[in-house]
């Protein structure tokens, strides 16, 4: 814009005065543009870390000495056990008394039947395929009327994990576990289940297990 400055040549005053006044325009520029630029101008992560106080908001010094010296939480802890010694107690006496339990529990293994005393089970073996424990084995054989029943549902106790998920593959409702959960043995053959041990404990809990079906069915 000015060759003379470029070229080092000493210019007039009056193109001295015009530089200066155009420098003087641009840094007034400069200067009202500072504070928004420095509002959006981001912050480096090393400022940041150097404005972050990590005591701050919390206890001072003189707060953690009385707590320290006091022993503070020690007078808590036994505020704590004197309002809940004049409480009444929440254990019971299990096995005289025992807690309710949901009708979704999955306790003891039972096969159900028919009301005319035919068994559900339809041999489908889609517990036995679905089982993660490879717990359950079946062998069925056809019926002369076609149809197909168990003659062999054997479950493995120790190996059962309680999924629940015989009992949701089930499509007639005949493997269902039940509420019982006291059947400890001395033995581990006594957890070996066959098919009559299974239907006994269906009959003998028949009115129950229907009972949590019952509930249970909207949510199926």
């Amino acid at each position: 814009m000015f060759p003379a400055l470029r070229l080092g040549v000493r210019a007039p005053v009056a193109v001295r005065r015009a530089v200066a006044a155009q420098r003087l325009a641009v840094m007034q520029r400069r200067t009202l543009a500072s504070p928004a630029q420095e509002e959006h101008k981001p912050t480096k992560q090393s400022d940041v870390a150097m404005n972050i106080d990590p005591y701050k908001g919390g206890p001072s010094a003189i707060d953690k000495a009385v707590h320290m010296f006091f022993f503070t939480e020690i007078v808590r802890g036994m505020w704590i056990v004197l309002e809940n010694f004049f409480r009444p107690p929440y254990t019971i006496m299990y096995p005289f008394e025992k807690g309710p339990l949901s009708p979704r529990f999955r306790g003891e293994h039972a096969l159900r039947r028919y009301p005319n005393g035919e068994e559900r089970c339809i041999a489908c073996k889609l517990c036995e395929a679905i089982c993660p424990a490879q717990a359950i084995t079946i062998e069925s054989e056809a019926r002369a009327d076609g149809s197909r029943r168990t003659t062999k549902y054997d479950i493995d106790m120790t190996k059962c994990i309680y999924c629940g998920f015989c009992q949701e593959a089930c499509p007639v409702d005949a493997i269902v576990e039940s509420q019982n959960q006291e059947f400890s043995t001395e033995t581990r053959e006594e957890l070996l289940y066959n098919k009559e041990k299974l239907l006994a404990n269906g009959d003998r809990m028949e009115p129950e297990l229907a009972a949590n079906l019952y509930s249970d069915h909207v949510y199926r």
